[in-house]
């Protein structure tokens, strides 16, 4: 995947542009190639262009099908990826409050374990998804916080249950963690692409093929084409891989938790607003 992840580089607008630009380019190339050799498709008397029409219109509309069955799915799993992130967001929340309670030392030490996870999503395993690259590195520090669990010892029947529930959230973290960095290299097959771009040219090809008098007229209608077919693929393209380009999953929901939640995690669990003083 490396050897085109540099296109998601390029700002929305010059990624469009330059994909627009390809297909018209191969458009109103092809027109300017085939003007000469089309009149020989049809008869020197009668135009078959109702017959070009009819098989434009077929092929464009089980394209058009194909192109927005594939358009649901990418922005489904768009969707899809963006819930997941929200999740791992709310169960780090979770997770950070219940150990909040915890008795120190084991609060201390629990709730900085957290706060590096957070901070490692956020300052290095995200750059890493927005290049296509696996995040490995937090392993060691769920791995600190599944060590610190297991050292404390609840002493009360209040205790076990908190202790049990935090287990639970981090075991649910661990799976959203998973779950997000699946996300990385999710997108459509090579097979999928190949028939996107096969299509494409096929139905610009068969523009080539119209009896048209006007030339100005048929790079018009060709160029037209082109340019929508170009601006559904440059949509499709922008929004395959969920974390990589300008339109992506951003890293919003975990950083809003560490900035309301963790930012002020030396306040004892339980503090909000100070009290007003009694009166006696």
């Amino acid at each position: 995947m490396t050897y085109w992840i540099w296109i998601y580089d390029l700002p929305n607008w010059l990624f469009g542009v330059l994909t627009i630009f390809v297909f018209c380019a191969f458009g109103i190339t092809g027109v300017a190639v085939t003007r000469r050799w089309a009149p020989s498709l049809h008869h020197s008397n009668v135009s078959h262009n109702d017959i070009v029409g009819f098989y434009f219109g077929a092929i464009t509309v089980l394209y058009g099908i194909t192109l927005g069955l594939l358009m649901i799915d990418v922005w489904s799993t768009f969707a899809e990826t963006e819930a997941k992130v929200d999740r791992e967001a709310g169960t780090v929340a979770a997770l950070y409050r219940d150990v909040s309670h915890y008795p120190e030392p084991n609060r201390g030490r629990l709730r900085d374990d957290v706060r590096r996870y957070t901070r490692h999503v956020i300052d290095v395993a995200w750059p890493q998804q927005q290049r296509g690259i696996i995040p490995k590195g937090n392993l060691a520090i769920l791995d600190d916080i599944g060590n610190d669990l297991a050292a404390f010892e609840p002493a009360s029947d209040g205790q076990k249950i908190l202790h049990a529930q935090s287990y639970q959230q981090f075991n649910e973290l661990v799976q959203r963690r998973r779950s997000r960095i699946l996300g990385v290299t999710r997108g459509l097959s090579g097979a999928l692409w190949t028939l996107v771009l096969i299509g494409a040219v096929i139905n610009i090809s068969v523009t080539w093929c119209f009896h048209l008098g006007n030339k100005r007229t048929h790079f018009w209608m060709t160029g037209l084409t082109s340019t929508l077919l170009g601006l559904m693929i440059f949509l499709v393209a922008a929004m395959d891989h969920p974390y990589l380009g300008k339109v992506s999953v951003t890293p919003e929901p975990i950083e809003f938790v560490y900035d309301q939640l963790m930012k002020s995690g030396d306040r004892a669990p339980g503090s909000g607003a100070p009290s007003a003083p009694q009166t006696r």
